[in-house]
């Protein structure tokens, strides 16, 4: 019994330890190149130095070296002078000329610098040297004294009032009346009373300008134009309503 219980838990020990997963020796892993995620570190080693040794091999260009870049379709090499780069530039410049019509600038070192524009009439009183030049702190403030003795002062007055059959005409109308459109308060006659309305109310940009006309002809008692057949005094769908609420509030 005692023999065969040994058996059993040395047996138990044995199938625990083979369930449980391997666990690399860090150690063994840094000699033998093993590791957990990564590769091979003698294999690292190995490339990096000869990639060390590739880079150590490789020379400098010379500082008089040309680029292999292509310059219109042929190499700098090719190109050969600064004055062919230069001749390309320039026919690549004209070329683009004809989209805008405005010839873009020449920056070249033989192309000289562009005219300097005239800036006569241009008052230079913020040019403290130039100023100066012309006359002196004593100069100054007896500009400054001759401006305030120039300086006046207006006081407000009143608004003048107008007169007339302009647009005043037509307000102070409508604040002097208090019957609605439509009411019948002058009295009317003609035949075709309508269609001279319709027809000369036509003539008129707006209600405002037919209004004036009527007022300036004699109305509103009087209607030569034919402009207030229901007699209200109205002219052409003339409405004295807004400018009361203007003044009423």
């Amino acid at each position: 019994m005692r023999y065969f219980g040994k058996s059993a838990a040395l047996l138990a020990l044995i199938t625990v330890a083979a369930c449980d997963p391997t666990v690399p020796d860090s150690a063994a892993g840094v000699e033998s190149g093993a590791g957990v995620g990564f590769g091979s570190y003698t294999d690292y080693q190995t490339n990096a130095a000869a990639r060390e040794a590739n880079l150590a091999g490789i020379a400098l260009p010379a500082a008089n070296a040309v680029s292999s870049e292509t310059i219109g379709g042929t190499t700098a090499a090719e190109a050969g002078t600064s004055g062919d780069i230069a001749a390309e530039t320039r026919a690549a410049l004209d070329a683009t000329s004809a989209n805008s019509g405005v010839p873009p600038v020449d920056a070249s070192p033989s192309n000289p610098p562009p005219a300097r524009a005239d800036s006569a009439g241009i008052s230079d009183e913020n040019d403290f040297g130039s100023v100066d030049s012309r006359r002196t702190a004593q100069d100054d403030a007896a500009l400054i004294a001759a401006n305030r003795a120039q300086y006046q002062q207006i006081n407000p007055t009143a608004l003048p009032s107008r007169s007339g059959a302009a647009n005043g005409g037509i307000v102070a109308y409508a604040l002097s009346t208090s019957h609605p459109v439509g009411t019948k308060v002058h009295r009317r006659s003609g035949l075709n009373a309508q269609t001279r309305y319709v027809r000369n109310c036509g003539k008129y940009p707006s209600p405002d300008l037919a209004q004036s006309e009527f007022l300036a002809k004699g109305g509103p008692e009087r209607d030569r134009l034919g402009l207030d057949p229901d007699g209200d005094g109205y002219a052409c769908s003339w409405n004295p309503t807004p400018f009361r609420k203007a003044v009423n509030g």
